[in-house]
């Protein structure tokens, strides 16, 4: 979550990651039997299955965990489950997306809706901040990799369509329907990714203060609290000097 990034996920908030870290394994391995419950148990077999194993492994979850997950879907569990987006507005005029995974979508939109209203934003109609983000598959690799252009060359001939690199690492931008076969082609060329995953990408941002980042803040992080909650995604955008003050402030 850099500021001088174009836009930033809260995923990448490690001290937080590490404090919810059961949680999160909880929410792969929603994710996990889900995808393996809509197709093959496989992961050779089912690209959406595949994306939601690489992803747990990439944060760094059990393999008997992921195991576990997949063999409920065998057993016939977690089919209930139901996939809804949730969009609105957080502090400043941010646009947020919600993604959850449910099997009580009374409990989950009643949850949700309240935890926007708390913390200071709207929960609006579905469409209402969609138009703001793309859908787009997102592989990150670390900056030792390879030069930039080594990795925009894997990346043009993998079939993406941008790539982003820093100091930090490289992010390589696909088409959604792209992802396996382009994570696949440049798991040929480059090795293993750090992540492969589909994303929303904010095509337009909203940039912050110190005081809009923090109350931000404890709206997403009240919605990752929640268990039906997959993934908050939103469109803020920090200076290189606010993002600093503010893990001054959590630090």
């Amino acid at each position: 979550m850099a500021g001088h990034s174009k836009w930033a996920n809260i995923q990448h908030r490690k001290g937080r990651q590490d404090k919810i870290r059961a949680k999160l394994f909880s929410k792969f391995s929603k994710e996990i039997t889900v995808a393996a419950k809509m197709g093959d148990p496989d992961p050779d077999k089912n690209p959406r299955l595949r994306l939601a194993v690489k992803e747990a492994k990439s944060a760094s979850m059990p393999k008997d965990n992921i195991d576990r997950a997949i063999k409920k879907s065998v057993a016939g569990e977690g089919e209930d489950y139901k996939e809804i987006r949730y969009e609105g507005y957080g502090p400043n005029g941010v646009a947020v997306i919600v993604e959850t995974m449910t099997d009580n979508l009374n409990r989950t939109a009643s949850t949700v809706r309240s935890t926007f209203t708390k913390n200071g934003g709207n929960l609006g109609e579905t469409g209402s901040v969609g138009f703001m983000f793309d859908r787009k598959g997102e592989v990150t690799y670390p900056a030792e990799v390879g030069d930039t252009d080594t990795v925009m060359m894997a990346a043009i001939e993998a079939g993406a369509e941008d790539v982003e690199s820093t100091e930090e690492g490289h992010v390589i931008w696909c088409a959604d329907t792209d992802l396996n076969d382009v994570a696949t082609a440049l798991e040929a060329e480059l090795g293993e990714s750090e992540s492969t995953k589909l994303v929303w990408k904010p095509t337009t941002t909203t940039e912050m203060d110190l005081e809009s980042l923090q109350k931000l803040m404890k709206l997403v992080d009240a919605l990752e609290d929640d268990d039906d909650v997959q993934r908050v995604t939103t469109n803020f955008e920090a200076s290189d000097e606010v993002m600093q003050q503010f893990e001054e402030a959590e630090g």
